[in-house]
């Protein structure tokens, strides 16, 4: 039973790296813009089938679809910015509405040219076994789980010391004193959502080269991403981290100890608890008020 444990928890948390993989796009824009872009899941989605092309029209490992899929993805997150940012008035509610929308296009856009048949990877060396200690895990997995925390760290290097990394948490603190002193708001949005197709490029990547994937598991994966989004607290990437982590744990341990029909139920409980234990997230800071 221990070992049974032991493996479910290394399993949750190789998951959760993943599902921080496709969060941290949907963070980057919620901090930036106080946008949900709730078109997110379908844009990993997509970078998933392009590796799937890769693979099976080129047959060359998938992982090197990456080059490929970022110009495609970061198209579509530019056109999405492009219309979120021509609304003027209740931009947080009319956003959700229009993201949702070009979701929807995005995914009958993927059923049109892919079909609705699951696809998963046929590389032999993504697929190979990996044993650390007494426990298993896939190639993929582990390779994920590497991309995720890269990634994660090249994103809170370029939030900390670039120029246009300040400006997006200037402009998510303050919008209007960041136009003051000199930003421009809609280039830095611009950019944000241009990192965040990037970031959802490699995360679609990882999830072909990891699991299998279906066109209906786009809003699946927004919902996931919001989830880790509100429990880390907006603008926190450690917080990305763990927060995915702790969700990937709790669904692993609720398919080993009970069943995998509440393996949903017990994401949103864990869900729930933060929120009321932690109103702001993990790794929140309260507004202050002047």
């Amino acid at each position: 039973m221990t070992d049974l444990i032991l493996q479910s928890l290394y399993s949750g948390v190789l998951v959760g790296g993943a599902y921080a993989l496709v969060a941290l796009g949907l963070a980057l824009v919620f901090g930036a813009m106080r946008v949900i872009n709730l078109a997110h899941g379908e844009l990993v989605l997509l970078s998933a089938y392009i590796a799937y092309s890769f693979e099976t029209r080129l047959g060359i490992n998938p992982v090197l679809a990456i080059p490929a899929a970022i110009p495609v993805v970061c198209a579509a997150a530019g056109a999405a910015w492009f219309l979120v940012s021509k609304i003027a008035r209740d931009r947080e509610l009319n956003s959700l509405i229009l993201t949702y929308g070009l979701g929807i296009i995005l995914t009958n856009a993927v059923l049109l040219i892919w079909g609705a048949d699951v696809r998963s990877t046929n590389s032999a060396w993504l697929q190979d076994s990996v044993m650390l200690g007494n426990v298993l895990s896939m190639r993929s997995e582990l390779l994920s789980f590497g991309i995720s925390v890269v990634l994660m760290g090249a994103l809170w290097w370029w939030l900390s010391h670039s120029w246009y990394g300040r400006a997006v948490r200037a402009i998510s603190s303050n919008r209007d004193a960041a136009r003051l002193m000199g930003i421009n708001p809609r280039k830095t949005e611009l950019v944000s959502f241009l990192v965040a197709g990037v970031l959802a490029s490699c995360a679609g990547v990882a999830m072909y080269a990891s699991s299998a994937i279906q066109p209906s598991i786009g809003e699946a994966m927004t919902v996931k991403a919001f989830i880790i989004t509100v429990l880390a607290g907006v603008g926190s990437i450690p917080g990305v981290l763990l927060g995915a982590m702790l969700l990937g744990i709790a669904e692993a341990l609720t398919v080993t100890l009970f069943s995998s029909a509440l393996q949903e139920l017990a994401g949103m409980l864990l869900f729930l608890l933060v929120l009321y234990v932690l109103p702001n997230g993990l790794f929140g800071v309260a507004r202050r008020r002047g």
